[in-house]
């Protein structure tokens, strides 16, 4: 007899992680306050990725994981984009001082960007309530960040780099749809952190900053970035890019931005600014308009 799966179980499980996406990711962005207290960006990154590396890498031989040439090659080339390219820019320009909020602004152009080439690239395409819900998600990320934009002091030429690891990450999540690889999401996590860890330790070396801190708050921001970012966040970004596609995953990161505002709240009792919470609604209600399915047909999810 013929299994069939209620739809409602389909979107509940969609909706778990869709949530665990965008409360993982936003963790990252508070490890990285975290980690920088005690050491340089590229110090807690190499680390970083290397814990990752290690406890993945074992479960792969564990697992008798095997890998042909052409699948390492592509997840290679993901890893490089979603993860050295991506974190690279974003973490550097935060570190040479671009503003947080800035960095969350520019990052925020990333739906755009993807649901603009998802359509002729992918065939996902945005009909015109999904584009008036990815205007209004601006909009809301922008009121959220907006007590952040205009400080700092960076050079003009450090705002290049999270402009470059917003591409680089528009340009993974259209690749990994567009190749759809037959590996498991955790098989790919486990090369792409591999290639990051090598990626990191390679630049935080050349700089003379591998060492890491003695200050155990420093593995502490290293267990937090390892669990909560690194599994949990690509771990849930790569479930929810096969599942649903490239422009849901890309909508659902509108709401990193407030959910980081509620972490900072909640960990370093940084009070948001006024238009925070009108922020957050029109984000969540863009958002919410963007991802609604136009019809009943639409609520299937996309598989590869």
């Amino acid at each position: 007899m013929e299994r069939r799966t209620h739809p409602a179980a389909g979107t509940t499980a969609g909706t778990t992680a869709g949530t665990a996406l965008v409360v993982l990711w936003s963790s990252g962005f508070i490890g990285a306050e975290l980690g920088t207290r005690y050491a340089p960006a590229d110090t807690l990154l190499a680390w970083r990725y290397v814990v990752a590396a290690a406890l993945l890498g074992g479960l792969a031989v564990v697992l008798d994981t095997r890998l042909g040439p052409r699948a390492l090659v592509r997840h290679g080339a993901l890893g490089l984009l979603i993860q050295c390219l991506y974190l690279g820019g974003v973490v550097t320009g935060v570190a040479l001082g671009v503003p947080a909020g800035t960095t969350a602004l520019i990052a925020a152009v990333q739906p755009l960007l993807v649901a603009a080439a998802a359509g002729p690239l992918l065939g996902e395409r945005t009909g015109a309530r999904g584009r008036v819900g990815l205007a209004l998600g601006l909009v809301g990320v922008g009121l959220v960040v907006a007590g952040d934009l205009g400080s700092g002091g960076a050079p003009w030429w450090a705002f290049l780099l999270p402009v470059g690891g917003m591409i680089a990450l528009s340009a993974g999540t259209l690749l990994e749809r567009w190749w759809r690889p037959s590996e498991t999401p955790l098989t790919s996590l486990t090369v792409q952190t591999v290639v990051a860890a090598g990626f990191f330790v390679a630049l935080a070396s050349a700089g003379g900053r591998l060492a890491p801190p003695a200050d155990p708050g420093f593995w502490w921001a290293v267990a937090w970035v390892v669990l909560l970012s690194s599994f949990g966040g690509y771990g849930a970004y790569l479930l929810v890019l096969r599942r649903s596609g490239a422009v849901r995953v890309s909508t659902l990161l509108y709401l990193t931005p407030p959910a980081t505002m509620l972490w900072a709240y909640a960990m370093f009792g940084e009070a948001p600014g006024p238009l925070a919470l009108p922020g957050v609604a029109i984000c969540a209600a863009g958002v919410a308009l963007a991802l609604r399915p136009a019809s009943d047909t639409a609520r299937a999810p996309v598989t590869p």
